[in-house]
């Protein structure tokens, strides 16, 4: 039921109650002589019964709806913080402060330092695991990738890039006369067309193994650089400068991985745009193409590589958020909290 009607039938049944308890206590001690006259007086050719508990039902309505409207007030105050601290922002203080609910903003407050705890904790394990990481990887491992990733650029990619010049020739310079066979030639020039890309997204996942020795936005932009010259797709790109712990900066470029070699392999797209800034403390990292696109709910259950890229935004206190639409392209977005600002005041 809602709050402001609830309020309204309480403060009625009260008040009636309360103006027949008036009424009984009056009457016990002032007995009237002719209890008729009572029930026959009238007012304005209204019974004085109907007057006295039109009174007292109108007095309760206003008293109901004045408590309920406040009472919804509050409570819409105590919601609106909640939803904030559900969406990962900064719960805002009122200007007004209600004395009634200093205990609930009070444990509004600590729950919020408990999160901010939280991920703050989580962004520190994080980055010490990176530095573990980087101080245990072996040489020899990635030598190895670097060594793969050549001998397939080498070989399997030039072959597939020999085959596909050979395909479009063959297509445009002499294609054959029979639509079937025609149909097929051009079947096999999108195929391996398809092996391109999958052979780009291999090599995307094989280096670089990591962000050893540059920042994220270097990082991003030699990625975007090499992802220009051997990709026929349109990419506009927003990079900015700002400074991020190293675990974050790791996952969030391991994300920027995932989400282009998807693109890649499955979204059959002609644009991409990616995002990646700073605001109001969080970290912004999107990633959006006019591919084909997918059923969400499909996905949700299937996508190894969508759980992934979830559990590493999670890592680091983040937000994983993926919006697709058949035929209306995809768009990725991680959003992560930046703490070191309030560290910074603490030293």
């Amino acid at each position: 039921m809602n709050t402001v009607v609830r309020h309204i039938i309480t403060s009625v049944l009260f008040s009636i109650l309360f103006a027949l308890l008036i009424i009984g206590v009056t009457f016990l001690f002032f007995p009237p002589s002719n209890w008729n006259a009572i029930w026959n007086s009238e007012f304005g050719n209204v019974s004085y019964i109907v007057w006295l508990f039109g009174i007292v039902i109108s007095v309760g309505t206003i008293i109901g709806l004045s408590l309920g409207w406040y009472w919804k007030q509050r409570l819409h105050a105590v919601e609106r913080k909640l939803d904030q601290m559900v969406k990962g922002q900064k719960v805002s203080e009122d200007e007004e402060s209600y004395k009634e609910l200093v205990s609930i903003q009070l444990r509004i407050d600590q729950l919020q330092e408990k999160f901010r705890n939280q991920a703050e904790h989580a962004q520190r394990l994080a980055t010490e695991r990176a530095h573990e990481r980087e101080k245990s990887l072996q040489e020899i491992v990635v030598q190895e990738r670097n060594r793969l990733a050549r001998e397939l650029h080498d070989s399997v990619s030039q072959q597939l890039f020999a085959a596909s010049m050979m395909m479009s020739a063959i297509n445009e310079t002499n294609p054959p006369k029979d639509a079937t066979l025609k149909h097929q030639l051009t079947m096999v020039e999108k195929m391996i067309h398809q092996s391109q890309l999958e052979m780009r997204a291999l090599l995307l996942h094989l280096r670089p193994v990591a962000l050893k020795g540059k920042s994220l936005q270097e990082g991003v932009e030699e990625l975007l650089l090499e992802l220009t010259q051997k990709v026929p797709m349109e990419i506009a790109t927003k990079v900015e400068a700002f400074t991020v712990d190293k675990g974050v900066e790791d996952q969030l470029f391991r994300i920027l991985q995932e989400s282009i070699s998807n693109t890649l392999r499955h979204a059959k797209a002609t644009t991409l745009n990616i995002l990646l800034i700073e605001r109001d403390e969080t970290i912004i990292l999107r990633v959006e193409d006019n591919g084909i696109g997918f059923d969400m709910k499909k996905a949700k259950t299937s996508s190894y590589g969508m759980q992934n890229m979830r559990e590493r935004a999670y890592e680091v206190g983040g937000t994983f958020k993926i919006v697709s639409l058949p035929n209306e392209g995809t768009r990725l977005e991680v959003k992560v909290p930046v703490l070191r600002k309030e560290e910074a005041l603490d030293d």
